[in-house]
């Protein structure tokens, strides 16, 4: 029995109303706010229920404490003060109950088959006779075995849902907690509760602050400094700093704690003793890291300049008649800046080759690797997503592959199996989309090269920098210790393209073409209000454009936005469009999101277990409620999530500007209106129409597309690969370099 919710604000008296849970509506997943229908004995019709309903699950019995309220919209609910989970009286009460869902191995077939085997002592025989699971046809010692076993983890759960339900914390989470913890979640939680914020993704310093205030952890306590200082620089890092300067920590740190500076002080010094951050004191000031990231651009830093300290290993090459070679092979002819870029190839230990869109990149690419592929060179191609390691596999007709995968990510060990003591067998390797690439996998990526191999990074430096911390391709290139090659020559296949003319435009600060004779792969529709927005990119994605292409909507068009909130933001547009996209069929219910076979969903963060990573899309292929299990199709292979891990999944018929780099799409959307006022800025606008191949079309305001062309404010990061890299250069090189 469990007990949760929250108090009402009314002067109506309170009653009690019994029954069963039987859907969802819609959740607040942050306060565990719902909006549910209650079957009630002896009710023809549900009742709608509103309030605080925090861990209770499909097909339960509830007793609600709470007051009867007329809605004017929604009509007579039932506003939730509080609630009792009981245990289920009757037959079909115990098949629904255990049909819901709750436990792997168990659907509805199976609740069914136990009901009629055990009846109304179904549970009492789970609980102390499991043994006697085997009579039910279907279940033998094997299947009994895992049915008990999840049985005794569910109870072990429920008991940490209603620990975090007596401290306002959404039971969401406590399945991730079990099973960190295990049978001592609780104890642990009670010893030190900031160890959430730390082991549980998903679980911030906030949240545990509020575990703690409940317990009794004072407000000046040290381990809440520590843990508070720790999440400001989590959150710093996570906007793409990789230090913070000693002040903007401690403001940060004083506004999230409300405790005098002193306290700060102590804590960042006991932290820095302990080796959860490091203090250094470079001209520009004093800066705070968190060691990982330290150690992640100090050691990529220090790896580069051994690299580029040792020579490129000899070729006999007579670069004239190379290049001769190649453009009478590729029937083209390279500009000066692109025989450059092949050029320093042969002789570069990096190599840089910058430029926008339609200047030749791809071009370079290939014929930099079947030139040195007739030396014998071993070249291994690489990028930071799957959509774009297959691009480039595409473009170049080699194996490419993503990074975490060329470098064997090996999730049992939680490392690289290429590193240092086992670098990678190769001459070259050639990483695309590398503004993707945030500092903690480049400096993987160093430790695994062999010294004398050549690294080639491809990227556009006016794109976004990578969602993780660093920006590592802007720092290189400012190092000025780098060999540097920038394509800005569009070419005559491009030139008639209006969104590679208008990416070039917008990045100069230019207004983008919007009309012109003939049909044009980029248009600008205006529409004035949010509400005439959504209805238009609707209308588009449903019907005029699947119409006029004869494109499949769910696989070309995509939809991109510069924010997650509000009626034209991520999210409000991925609950539209699978709505008209996609609503019918199987689906699994997390909160307020649902997901059906057939959806289009994106990853959010890495999952080396499962091996896929934040921003890769993929097609929901099936849903299995008995297993818990949830089958995503990515390429050619299916990945299947247990429903505990679908929070790391989100709807991806519209995304963020971030989450669609490194990706193209055949036709993409981008809303845009004032009220994305705080994000309209150039290089966000300008990374989302080049993820445009065939089609882009705004729809929006000319004022915000006026205000995102002229703005060139970007977001500085908090980085020092660049001055590191000048450091480690100039000092004397190690004994066994010389």
């Amino acid at each position: 029995m469990t007990e949760g919710g929250g108090p009402v604000p009314t002067d109506e008296p309170l009653t009690t109303l019994e029954g069963v849970l039987e859907r969802i509506v819609f959740a607040n997943e942050d306060e565990g706010w719902l909006v549910v229908r209650i079957e009630v004995p002896g009710r023809a019709d549900p009742v709608t229920a509103v309030g605080n309903l925090l861990g209770a699950q499909i097909g339960e019995s509830l007793r609600l404490r709470g007051r009867w309220v007329e809605n004017k919209k929604y009509g007579l609910q039932f506003r939730i003060d509080s609630f009792t989970t009981l245990r289920p009286s009757t037959v079909l009460g115990i098949e629904r109950y255990l049909g819901s869902g709750l436990i792997p191995g168990i659907g509805k077939v199976m609740a069914s088959r136990l009901v009629q085997t055990f009846g109304i002592q179904t549970l009492d025989v789970i609980d102390d006779h499991p043994d006697r699971l085997t009579e039910v046809d279907g279940i033998g010692p094997v299947r009994a075995a895992r049915i008990r076993d999840a049985w005794v983890e569910q109870r072990g759960i429920r008991d940490v849902m209603i620990f975090l339900q007596s401290h306002g914390v959404s039971a969401a989470y406590a399945v991730r907690i079990y099973k960190k913890y295990g049978s001592s979640a609780i104890a642990v939680v009670r010893e030190n509760p900031y160890r959430l914020a730390l082991d549980i993704i998903g679980i911030g310093f906030l949240t545990a602050d509020r575990i703690a205030e409940k317990l009794g952890v004072p407000r000046d306590s040290p381990a809440r400094a520590q843990a508070g200082i720790l999440h400001a620089l989590g959150a710093m890092s996570e906007d793409g700093h990789v230090h913070a300067p000693q002040e903007a920590l401690f403001e940060a740190a004083e506004k999230l704690l409300a405790v005098p500076r002193p306290l700060i002080e102590t804590a960042v010094a006991a932290l820095a003793r302990e080796g959860h951050v490091v203090i250094e004191d470079p001209r520009r000031g004093r800066t705070i890291a968190l060691e990982s990231l330290h150690t992640s651009e100090s050691g990529a830093a220090a790896r580069l300049a051994e690299l580029l300290r040792a020579p490129v290993s000899p070729i006999a090459i007579d670069a004239e008649r190379a290049l001769v070679w190649f453009e009478a092979q590729a029937k083209i002819r390279l500009d000066p800046r692109q025989r450059e870029a092949v050029e320093r190839s042969f002789r570069s230990k990096l190599l840089i080759i910058t430029g926008g869109p339609g200047t030749g990149k791809t071009t370079l690419v290939n014929g930099i690797i079947r030139i040195l592929e007739k030396k014998s060179r071993r070249i291994l191609l690489c990028a930071p997503t799957g959509r774009a390691a297959k691009r480039l596999s595409e473009a170049t007709g080699r194996e490419a592959r993503t990074i975490h995968r060329m470098l064997e990510y090996s999730p049992k060990s939680a490392s690289f199996e290429r590193n240092l003591d086992r670098p990678l067998e190769a001459d070259m390797v050639i990483v695309d989309e590398v503004s993707m690439v945030d500092i903690v996998l480049f400096h993987h990526l160093l430790k695994a090269l062999p010294v004398a191999a050549q690294l080639i990074l491809v990227g556009d430096a006016d794109q976004l920098p990578s969602v993780g911390p660093g920006a590592v391709l802007a720092d290189l290139i400012a190092s000025g210790r780098c060999a540097v090659v920038r394509l800005d020559t569009i070419f005559r296949q491009d030139e008639e393209s209006r969104i590679v003319v208008n990416a070039h435009r917008i990045n100069r600060g230019e207004f983008p073409i919007l009309k012109g004779e003939g049909p044009s792969d980029f248009y600008f529709m205006s529409r004035e209000e949010p509400e005439e927005i959504l209805e238009t990119v609707k209308g588009l994605v449903s019907e005029r454009i699947p119409r006029r292409y004869g494109l499949d909507p769910l696989e070309a068009i995509q939809v991109i936005v510069p924010m997650h909130r509000g009626t034209i933001g991520a999210r409000n547009l991925n609950a539209e469009l699978q709505a008209l996209l996609n609503p019918e069929g199987a689906e699994v219910a997390r909160g307020a999101r649902i997901f059906r076979t057939g959806d289009r969903v994106m990853q959010i963060r890495n999952n080396y277990d499962l091996d896929v990573y934040n921003g890769d899309i993929g097609r929901v292929a099936g849903i299995d409620p008995e297993e818990q299990i949830l089958g995503v199709r990515y390429e050619t292979r299916i990945v299947n999530y247990p429903w505990s891990d679908l929070d790391e999944l989100v709807l991806a018929y519209a995304c963020s500007v971030h989450k669609s780099q490194g990706s193209e799409y055949p036709v993409v959307i981008i809303p845009l209106h004032t009220q994305h006022y705080v994000m309209l800025e150039r290089n966000l606008l300008y990374t989302a129409v080049t993820r445009g191949k065939k089609l882009v079309v705004i729809v929006g305001s000319a004022k915000a597309l006026s205000i995102a062309v002229r703005n060139r404010r970007t977001h500085e990061r908090h980085t020092r690969l660049a001055e590191r890299l000048v450091e480690a250069l100039e000092s004397p090189a190690p004994v066994w370099l010389e």
